[in-house]
């Protein structure tokens, strides 16, 4: 069984998740903190796939790794960023804004960039990469916009059972991720062994770049430490599952060698924004 049917379902119910956790306080929280909320955007709009970008060209990834690192960075927050933020004492209201916004932000960037990307890789490495751009936009709406919607509404209209089934969800969306992650990284075991020197490197360097940076911008800002810790949660903590369902898809990429940078980061993002939290936790002790 091809692994795309794996992967499709747990990025529904990760959405279906998030929209269940979406409210009107989420957006009316963006004219309240306009400032907060446009920071984080940069960062993970802008900045991070700036990063990966250069990430990738310095380290002179294959271009079918230069574009699943890029991938990765153009792809909205992850669900479990808000667990995370949680965690870290940031906050919560924020990381749920951030990662609704991004959510809805992406569906129209991501096909942009990765189309503009793919022309630049595809003229450095004279390896043609065509992205169905029409095809990606669909997609991306029927596995994130959907659910997300449909998530909402479910709240909207069934706020008991919401609860019920958040609960239910919330203790499986994480384990859900790293199942995942563990098959691709089963099946393709021999390639990621091979190329693990660069492909390790390439995203912790991104993932700590992306760490670094929104921290700084978050300083710029002035911005509280709640504020602070949950902005690089959020620009940290991409969602790996929609990376790696674009680059498996048979109707965009039809590649999973291109899902291994987003199979690597999944693993390595949990380790060192776990490892981020526990110091931020030991150190308010």
């Amino acid at each position: 069984m091809s692994t795309i049917w794996i992967v499709m379902p747990i990025l529904i119910v990760l959405m279906f998740l998030l929209g269940i956790d979406v409210n009107k306080k989420a957006f009316t929280d963006i004219a309240h903190h306009p400032k907060a909320v446009l920071w984080g955007m940069i960062g993970q709009i802008i900045i991070l796939p700036v990063i990966a970008f250069l990430t990738a060209w310095l380290l002179k990834l294959p271009p079918v790794y230069f574009m699943g690192l890029v991938l990765v960075a153009c792809c909205p927050g992850g669900s479990s960023s808000n667990v995370f933020s949680m965690l870290a004492k940031g906050d919560i209201a924020l990381s749920v804004t951030l990662t609704a916004l991004s959510s809805i932000i992406t569906l129209f960037t991501l096909p942009l960039i990765m189309e503009s990307v793919a022309a630049v890789v595809s003229d450095m490495s004279g390896v043609s990469i065509e992205l169905p751009v029409g095809k990606l936009l669909v997609q991306n709406i029927v596995l994130l916009f959907a659910p997300l919607l449909a998530g909402s509404m479910f709240k909207h209209f069934c706020p008991t059972a919401s609860v019920k089934v958040r609960k239910v969800l919330g203790k499986m969306a994480f384990p859900a991720l790293m199942i995942l992650a563990a098959v691709f990284f089963l099946q393709y075991r021999k390639e990621i062994a091979e190329n693990f020197a660069s492909l390790g490197l390439s995203v912790a360097m991104l993932i700590l770049m992306a760490m670094a940076c929104s921290s700084c911008i978050s300083r710029i800002g002035r911005f509280s430490d709640a504020v602070r810790r949950t902005i690089v949660i959020e620009v940290g903590m991409q969602n790996a599952a929609q990376a790696i369902a674009i680059a498996s898809s048979p109707f965009i990429f039809n590649s999973g060698e291109m899902a291994l940078p987003a199979i690597c980061y999944a693993l390595m993002m949990n380790v060192i924004l776990l490892t981020y939290v526990y110091f931020i936790r030991r150190k308010h002790i």
